[in-house]
């Protein structure tokens, strides 16, 4: 489970009798589950050391023995064979675990966040929002998700899953020989809202890693970017954090509004990730920067920890801060 995120309350928007309503359900409800959930986790656990120590065990046998007896090698063989079977027959019970974990921890945090609120432990963000979204441009071959959550807050509908796209490259040796490697494009939040503003183009927020990289020469570098012409503000701060680029100036500056750019600041020094925005059509695309997995069971640790559903409950009320920070729920601006 990730720990990337400071576990303080002041660090994000929750009441303290939400904190105390956790701290409540966790020792009502989420612990007893968490203990029931501990012998699941125990018996998977020694599993996998087991059938790893015969993988291991079985590969020296080979290695060591198979040249002096042949009834070795076969044994060897046989055993590294039996014990990948079995290593791999384990995701079975894996997906039971982490679905017994889902529906009887995961749940229920948000079910306590908003109770109204969508949940779906398999679900993710459609690959078309991803798409439409233009954060990120680039061709993935792979595109994965879970945790998708969906609702309403006062006046502003959402989503938002955990999300990790890849592409992949082939490279060829001298002798042949063909190599696979993945590479991530996106792994993090994802989300998108309903935005107060009718949005005729596209405006892009960026995190500014060019300048902040190369200087004055990554500044000739945002122009050359390709997406879309680069757009200067008077935030300085924000001018530090981001990079702005748009189809319409006029419509860029109209949608990062002072107050905007400060929330969208703030935001970004809150969980001190990558922090990705874009405005178009009618939604606001969101994307936030993990490079752990979020939300997932431990295995080979306890989980009965009420750090980790502090956590998580932080992780879950992202999506509050945003909306709340950047002000969505204002219907000043009409819509046609």
């Amino acid at each position: 489970m990730s720990r990337e995120l400071p576990l303080t309350i002041q660090s994000f928007n929750i009441s303290m009798k939400s904190i105390d309503e956790l701290h409540k359900l966790y020792e009502n409800q989420l612990k007893p589950n968490l203990i029931s959930l501990e012998n699941q986790r125990k018996n998977l656990k020694n599993k996998y050391i087991f059938y790893g120590l015969g993988i291991v065990l079985s590969s020296l046998m080979v290695f060591f023995f198979s040249k002096q007896n042949s009834i070795i090698l076969y044994i060897g063989i046989a055993g590294i064979i039996t014990f990948i079977i079995l290593f791999f027959m384990l995701k079975k019970a894996k997906n039971l675990y982490r679905h017994n974990f889902k529906v009887n921890v995961v749940k229920e945090i948000i079910q306590l966040i908003n109770p109204e609120w969508s949940y779906e432990p398999n679900g993710r963000i459609s690959e078309s929002n991803y798409r439409n979204s233009n954060l990120f441009p680039s061709h993935y071959d792979r595109y994965k998700g879970d945790d998708l959550v969906s609702g309403i807050i006062e006046k502003t509908d959402f989503r938002f899953s955990e999300l990790h796209t890849e592409y992949k490259t082939v490279t060829t040796d001298k002798d042949g020989k063909r190599t696979e490697q993945w590479h991530t494009i996106f792994k993090g939040l994802f989300a998108h809202a309903d935005f107060n503003k009718e949005i005729k183009g596209e405006t892009l927020v960026l995190p500014d890693t060019a300048e902040k990289l190369f200087g004055n020469f990554g500044k000739k570098l945002q122009s050359a970017s390709g997406r879309g012409k680069l757009i200067k503000l008077e935030n300085t701060e924000f001018e530090k954090q981001f990079v702005v680029y748009g189809s319409d100036q006029v419509e860029a500056r109209y949608i990062l509004t002072p107050t905007m750019m400060e929330a969208m600041v703030r935001i970004k020094k809150k969980y001190n990730k990558n922090v990705h925005f874009a405005f178009s059509g009618s939604r606001v695309y969101m994307a936030i920067s993990f490079s752990k997995d979020l939300f997932e069971p431990r295995v080979f640790k306890s989980g009965v920890r009420f750090e980790d559903m502090e956590q998580m409950n932080e992780q879950f009320s992202i999506i509050q801060t945003i909306i709340h920070e950047m002000n969505l729920n204002t219907r000043i601006w009409t819509k046609d």
